[in-house]
């Protein structure tokens, strides 16, 4: 996905400690992951729901094609 090496993610953490300061970056780093989670079950479920209608497609044009 996101081909972040040591270096950059160095310079992420340093320019986060700047921004938000270090009172607030637990809090905002716990408000990432959350999102960054909730994102990827989002993307997951949309994927699942792709998939099921992509079977039901197919199971509907095996029916026509047998009758």
């Amino acid at each position: 996905m996101l081909n972040i090496g040591f270096p950059e993610m160095i310079l992420i953490l340093v320019l986060a400690l700047i921004v938000f300061g270090p009172k607030k970056l637990p809090e905002v780093g716990k408000a990432v992951g959350s999102a960054l989670k909730e994102f990827k079950k989002a993307a997951s479920d949309i994927q699942e729901t792709i998939r099921i209608e992509e079977v039901a497609k197919l199971t509907e044009k095996e029916k026509v094609k047998s009758s």
